[in-house]
C-alpha cells in the first residue's frame, strides 16, 4: 500500500486549514478508502493524547480530531513535532509525543535538521500503511525567511509528493493577492504542486467575484476550485481555541460559563461543546469588566495553563483575582481545570525549575509541586458525592485525559486547622467546603455526553455529527470531480 497525498497549504495562520483537512479526511474515508492525517510541525497548547510506540504521547488536537474524522486511531506519527508554547520565545518540544529537553534548548534554526529524519520517518510509515494521507501545512509556505529550514510546508510537500490547496481567508480582505502572493513566492518546481485555490469564509454574492477567479488563473494557470461561504457553526473546535461569539446559537441565554482566557491558555478545545448547549453562552473574560455582568447560576471556569505560575501572575495583575474571589463571596461556581485546578490553591511549589514558585489564589486548601517527569495518560474515573452547582455529577462515571507537571494534594496544615476539603475523585478532583468551587486536573469533562446531560439537561452533535456535516459541506462546495483527481494523478517526482 502507498498513499497518494493530498496537502492543504494556507495563505496565513486561520485561513482554514486545519478544518479543511478534516473534512478531506472523512471524505475520503467515506469512499472506503484507509486515510490518516498528518502535520509534521504543529505550535498549539491544544493537545491530546493518543498512542505511541512506547506507550502514550502528546499531539496537536487537531490532529487527533483529524484522525477521527478518518476513522483512524491517533498516535503520535501524526503530529510528530508539537511545539507548546511556555513563553514569547520559548516552547517546549514534544518530539513523537515525548518531551525532549534537549530540543527544547536547541535554537530553532538548528533544531529542523535534527528532527527532520523522524519526520520524514513519520510520514513514510503513515504513507506505507495508507491509501491516503491528508497533510495539513502551518502558517504560509511562502515565508521566505523560513524556507531554508522548512520542515513543513515544501518540505514536506516534495517528500510526500503532495498535491496541493492553497485556501485563504476571504473574509480578511485581500485574498487574491495574498494567493497570487503566495503562489509568486514559491519556486517553479513547487508552483506546480497547487491544484486548486480556495477562497474560504465568504459572505455575499458569490457572482461579484468574476473576473478575478478568471484573471488569477490566467497570471498562475492555477483554477479557484472552492468559494466556501462563511460557517460559523460547524461544531469543529477551532484550531487555536478561539471562539467568536457569532459561532454560538441563537436562543435566550440562561447561563454565561466565562473562561478567563490567560496568555497561556491551553486545551480550549475541550470547551467546544459548551457552543452547542441550547442557552449556554461561553464567554472570554480579560478583565473584571468581563465578568462585572454574571449572574447568581453563571460560572467562572480557570482552564489550562502552559505556564501556570506567569498565567497566575498575570491574572493578579489585571485584577482578575479579587473579581474570582468576589464571586465566590456572593455562592457562585468556580471550576479549575488542570493549570486552574492548580492556581485555586495555597501554592506552587517549583524545585526543579519546571514552572516557577507562586503563591495561589487561596480558594481550595491544596499545595501543587512540580514533578520533572510529566504525566500523560487517559483516565477514566467516577465522582463521588458532590454538593452545589456540581451536586448532579455525583456517582457519574466519565474519561478524559491528563497532561500536566503538577502533583497536588491537601494542604496539611490547614486541615489539621479544620478546613473542610472534599476529594470528589482520589488524586483527580476536590471540592471546596462550601461547594462552590471545585478543581480538577482531568481534561474533557464537556466533552462527556453523561456531563452535559447532567449539568445542563442537553444532548449535543456528537463528533461523528461533526464529521459527516465538514464532509457534506465540501461536497456541496467542491466539485467531487476535483477531490478525486487529487488522489488519482500523482506529479512525477
Amino acid at each position: 500500500m502507498t498513499a497518494m497525498c493530498v496537502m492543504v497549504l494556507g495563505t496565513s495562520s486561520g485561513a482554514g486549514k486545519s478544518w479543511l483537512s478534516t473534512a478531506l479526511c472523512r471524505h475520503y474515508a467515506r469512499m472506503g478508502l484507509k486515510v490518516a492525517p498528518f502535520k509534521a510541525q504543529n505550535m498549539s497548547n491544544n493537545a491530546r493524547v493518543v498512542a505511541s510506540a512506547t506507550g502514550l504521547g502528546e499531539i496537536g488536537s487537531a490532529q487527533y480530531f483529524q484522525a477521527l474524522a478518518a476513522c483512524a486511531e491517533p498516535d503520535v506519527r501524526m503530529n510528530p513535532l508539537l511545539l507548546k508554547p511556555e513563553a514569547d520565545t520559548r516552547s517546549q518540544v514534544v518530539m513523537l509525543g515525548q518531551v525532549s529537553q534537549a530540543l527544547s534548548d536547541t535554537p530553532w534554526r538548528e533544531r529542523s535538521e535534527k528532527v527532520w529524519p523522524q519526520i520524514a520517518a513519520a510520514l513514510d510509515e503513515l504513507i506505507a500503511e495508507n491509501d491516503v494521507v491528508v497533510i495539513e501545512g502551518a502558517g504560509s509556505p511562502a515565508e521566505i525567511n523560513l524556507m531554508g529550514s522548512d520542515i513543513v510546508n515544501l518540505r514536506v510537500a516534495r517528500h510526500a509528493n503532495a498535491q496541493c490547496l492553497l485556501v485563504t481567508d476571504i473574509d480578511k480582505g485581500g485574498a487574491f493577492a495574498h494567493l497570487y502572493g503566495t503562489w509568486a513566492l514559491l519556486k517553479p518546481e513547487d508552483q506546480k504542486r497547487i491544484k486548486g485555490f480556495v477562497l474560504n469564509k465568504f459572505r455575499g454574492d458569490a457572482t461579484l467575484l468574476a473576473p478575478a477567479p478568471e484573471m488569477l488563473q490566467a497570471l498562475t494557470g492555477v483554477p479557484t476550485v472552492a468559494v466556501l461561504p462563511m460557517w460559523w457553526q460547524h461544531g469543529l473546535p477551532e484550531e487555536d481555541g478561539i471562539f467568536d461569539d457569532r459561532s454560538r446559537a441563537h436562543g435566550v441565554i440562561t447561563k454565561t460559563v466565562a473562561v478567563i482566557a490567560y496568555p497561556r491558555i491551553s486545551n480550549l478545545d475541550e470547551f467546544q461543546p459548551l457552543k452547542n448547549v441550547p442557552g449556554v453562552r461561553l464567554l472570554w473574560a480579560r478583565s473584571p469588566a468581563d465578568l462585572a455582568g454574571l449572574q447568581a447560576s453563571d460560572w467562572i471556569v480557570l482552564p489550562g495553563s502552559k505556564h501556570t505560575s506567569a498565567d497566575l501572575a498575570w491574572l493578579r495583575q489585571q485584577g482578575l483575582d479579587g473579581a474570582i474571589a468576589q464571586h465566590v463571596s456572593q455562592g457562585r461556581a468556580v471550576l479549575g481545570i488542570c493549570g486552574g485546578l492548580q492556581m485555586l490553591g495555597e501554592a506552587l511549589i517549583d524545585t526543579h525549575g519546571i514552572d516557577g514558585n507562586a503563591p495561589g489564589l487561596g480558594l481550595l486548601p491544596l499545595v501543587t509541586q512540580f514533578a520533572q517527569d510529566k504525566t500523560v495518560t487517559r483516565t477514566q474515573a467516577r465522582f463521588g458525592a458532590l454538593t452545589g452547582d456540581w451536586s448532579a455529577l455525583s456517582g457519574l462515571d466519565v474519561k478524559g485525559y491528563e497532561i500536566h507537571h503538577g502533583q497536588t494534594q491537601g494542604h496539611s496544615a490547614m486541615l489539621a486547622g479544620g478546613e473542610v476539603l472534599h476529594e470528589v475523585m482520589p488524586g483527580l478532583a476536590w471540592q471546596s467546603g462550601s461547594g462552590q468551587v471545585m478543581g480538577t486536573y482531568l481534561h474533557g469533562l464537556f466533552e462527556c455526553p453523561a456531563v452535559l446531560q447532567a449539568l445542563f439537561g442537553a444532548q449535543v452533535p456528537t463528533l461523528e455529527t461533526v464529521f459527516e456535516g465538514l464532509a457534506d459541506f465540501i461536497e456541496i462546495h467542491i466539485n467531487p470531480s476535483v477531490l478525486s483527481r487529487l488522489i488519482e494523478a500523482p506529479m512525477d517526482r
